[in-house]
C-alpha cells in the first residue's frame, strides 16, 4: 500500500470513527444508545464495509470509543467493541452478494452479531447489575437477543440499505471515492 493510500485509509477509518461516536452519542441523548432496548443511529453506518475496508477499523474504533460512556462499563467495552468488529468483517464478506444490485446481506451479519453478542451482555448484567455468567437464563438472553437485534434490524436494513443506495449512486457518478 503506498503512502497516500496509507493515510487515506487511516483518515477514512477515523472519520468513520468520529461519525459512528457522534450518531451513538445522538442515540444516547434520548436513552436508546446502552441497554436492552437499543436504537443506535450510528449503526446505519455498518453498510460501509461494502463500499470500503477501511469501515471496519472505523466502526470498531467508534464503538469501542462510544462504549467509553456505557453505563455497562468494561465489558461493554469489549463485548460491544466484538460484536462491531464480527458484524463488520461480515458485511465486507457479502459485499458482492447482490440481489438486483443491492446488498440485502450486507445489513445482515450486524443484526446477528449485536442481537446475540450484546443481547447476551445485557441479559447477564441486567438482573444483578454486574456481569456474571451464573445469572445467565435463557428468557433473558432471548429478551435481549430480541430487544437488541429488533432495533438493529430497523436501523441497518430501513436506514441502512437507502445509506449504502445513496452512496453508491454518488460513487459510480465519480463524486465519492471511499477506496
Amino acid at each position: 500500500m503506498k503512502a497516500k493510500s496509507k493515510v487515506r485509509f487511516l483518515a477514512l477509518a477515523a472519520l468513520i470513527a468520529a461519525l459512528y461516536a457522534v450518531l451513538t452519542s445522538v442515540a444516547a441523548a434520548v436513552n436508546l444508545a446502552y441497554g436492552p432496548v437499543q436504537f443506535r443511529f450510528s449503526e446505519v453506518l455498518t453498510v460501509l464495509p461494502a463500499l470500503t475496508p477501511a469501515a471496519i477499523p472505523g466502526l470498531t474504533l467508534g464503538c469501542f470509543l462510544s462504549n467509553l460512556a456505557s453505563p455497562l462499563g468494561i465489558v461493554d467495552w469489549i463485548f460491544g467493541s466484538l460484536a462491531t468488529l464480527l458484524a463488520a468483517l461480515g458485511s465486507y464478506l457479502f459485499k458482492d452478494v447482490e440481489i438486483k444490485g443491492i446488498p440485502w446481506l450486507v445489513p445482515l451479519p450486524p443484526v446477528l452479531a449485536n442481537g446475540i453478542i450484546v443481547g447476551f451482555e445485557v441479559s447477564c448484567l441486567s438482573q444483578s447489575g454486574a456481569f456474571s455468567l451464573s445469572c445467565f437464563s435463557w428468557p433473558a438472553f432471548l429478551s435481549g437477543l430480541l430487544s437488541v437485534g429488533a432495533g438493529e434490524l430497523v436501523v441497518c436494513y430501513a436506514l441502512g440499505l437507502p445509506l449504502w443506495v445513496a452512496l453508491k449512486k454518488i460513487q459510480k457518478n465519480g463524486r465519492l471515492t471511499l477506496e
